[in-house]
């Protein structure tokens, strides 16, 4: 009788010291939490399920990554000064401030707005060339690194060890062996599939490969909300690839799953590879704590003159750039809005925005693929779709197979391609890149590759909605309980 009474007691020690860790949990929700409705959602869970919620916040939870802002304090410190002088110094040459009309009022703000959430700002000067889908893509970034001639940076969300991974790796092995210097960047949690031989093969050939996780002890490792989703090469300082395509078979549409995919890349010369560049120096420096001390920082301009900047974006940001990056072009467009996800789950503010746009007259459309490489995501494209269509918002689905671009237009002089999907986890959680283009040659390239993409979709309404089951509705409609986290 007596042991069973002690077992009851430690029973409930256990559940008090539960609730009490829960609860205090919670106070770090409501300290930290980005938005209020994610402080709501983790306080009522932390206080009613503790023994649930606990183990889920501490690893989808946080909502600053901590240990990359210290990198990043240490980073300004060792080289910061020496780095800022090696890339603004030479960008002079290309910086816009005097090109902007001085009648054209908004222009100059917005140009400004995006000069001051990226690192580097506009520099005319630069080639900014589509690549649509692998071949193209993998074309083009297998005949950069094969001319490299003094280092090659490259990072990816996904590596695989199948067809197209192996060529990447060989691609990379032979660089090395003729005395570039390589660096390979990983995501632990993207590549966790990529196996120890891979990694090997690399490392017997001379290539530098890191994860991106950093010097955390195990617990910290077990947060996995912030993923480094940027898929960055650049060449010899001089050329750069950034875009939706990670490493992979099915990027090829070379798999039963997807024979079929679209997606977009880009390959960039002149001055906005320095923006590329920076951001892999920063990635690299928070996982080996190496100085990356031979880059070249002397851009020279490209045969074309477009004006271009990279928005480097992530969760050490002060503010949430890449939301505002989106709100502020929506809320500037005057004639379209045209964008291209593979996950719509746009938060309040981005939402809002695109309604307004409609409500003002102009062209907003959305293109989503039909099929989508998650059975979770499978509704994402019906969750919004009342609220976006009552204020004029046209959805489509992009029906020959999955498609994977990151892409918006905003009328005939803005475009951005990269890697941010448009939903809360690329706005707030994921370190991304993206590239924006203020030229009306890059923006006629774009406007003519979504349209041959809007040829192959069809419109959906909210009466497609309505003639799906109860089941299927009520899934559509959950997706926006879970948009925090997805």
């Amino acid at each position: 009788m007596d042991f069973g009474t002690f077992d009851l007691g430690l029973a409930g020690w256990g559940l008090f010291v539960v609730y009490a860790l829960g609860i205090l949990t919670a106070v770090d929700a409501i300290m930290n939490a980005r938005t209020p409705q994610g402080a709501t959602a983790w306080v009522f869970a932390l206080a009613t399920i503790p023994l649930v919620a606990l183990p889920l916040y501490w690893i989808l939870g946080r909502f600053k990554f901590e240990d990359y802002l210290t990198a990043l304090r240490d980073f300004d410190s060792q080289i910061a000064d020496g780095l800022e002088k090696a890339t603004k110094g030479p960008l002079q040459p290309f910086l816009l401030d005097a090109d902007v009309e001085t009648d054209d009022d908004r222009a100059a703000g917005e140009m400004g707005a995006f000069d001051r959430m990226a690192t580097l700002p506009f520099t005319r000067g630069n080639d900014v060339r589509l690549l649509i889908d692998g071949d193209a893509t993998f074309e083009a970034l297998f005949e950069a690194i094969d001319a490299a001639e003094r280092y090659v940076l490259t990072q990816f969300y996904i590596v695989h060890d199948d067809d197209i991974g192996q060529r990447y790796k060989q691609h990379l092995i032979d660089a090395a062996r003729r005395g570039v210097e390589v660096r390979f960047l990983y995501d632990s949690v993207g590549s966790w599939k990529l196996p120890g031989r891979y990694k090997r093969d690399l490392e017997d050939a001379g290539v530098c490969i890191c994860p991106f996780t950093g010097p955390r002890n195990w617990l910290k490792k077990l947060r996995l909300n912030f993923r480094n989703h940027r898929k960055i090469t650049v060449v010899d300082g001089r050329v750069g690839f950034v875009g939706g395509l990670n490493v992979g078979d099915e990027y090829l549409g070379n798999t039963k799953a997807f024979p079929h995919w679209r997606d977009t890349h880009l390959r960039v010369e002149g001055p906005v590879v320095q923006g590329l560049q920076l951001s892999f120096a920063r990635d690299w420096f928070y996982g080996t704590r190496e100085e990356l001390e031979n880059l070249v920082w002397a851009p020279t301009a490209a045969q074309a003159d477009r004006t271009a900047l990279v928005l480097a974006s992530g969760p050490a940001d002060e503010l949430e750039t890449c939301g505002l990056l989106y709100t502020h072009a929506i809320e500037s467009a005057e004639e379209r809005v045209w964008i291209a996800t593979p996950y719509f789950i746009p938060d309040g503010r981005v939402l809002g925005a695109l309604q307004l746009a409609a409500l003002r007259g102009v062209d907003v459309r959305v293109i989503m693929p039909r099929e989508s490489d998650s059975r979770l995501f499978k509704y994402v494209p019906y969750a919004y779709l009342p609220e976006v269509e009552r204020a004029g918002v046209k959805v489509f689905l992009y029906e020959p197979g999955f498609m994977h671009q990151k892409v918006a237009l905003v009328d005939r002089d803005f475009a951005c391609v990269g890697t941010a999907n448009f939903d809360n986890r690329s706005f707030r959680l994921n370190f991304e890149a993206t590239v924006v283009a203020r030229d009306e040659d890059t923006c006629d390239d774009v406007a003519a590759m979504l349209e041959h993409d809007f040829a192959r979709a069809t419109e959906i309404t909210s009466a497609d909605l309505e003639a799906k089951s109860f089941a299927f509705r009520f899934a559509a409609n959950a997706t926006q309980l879970l948009a925090p986290v997805l």
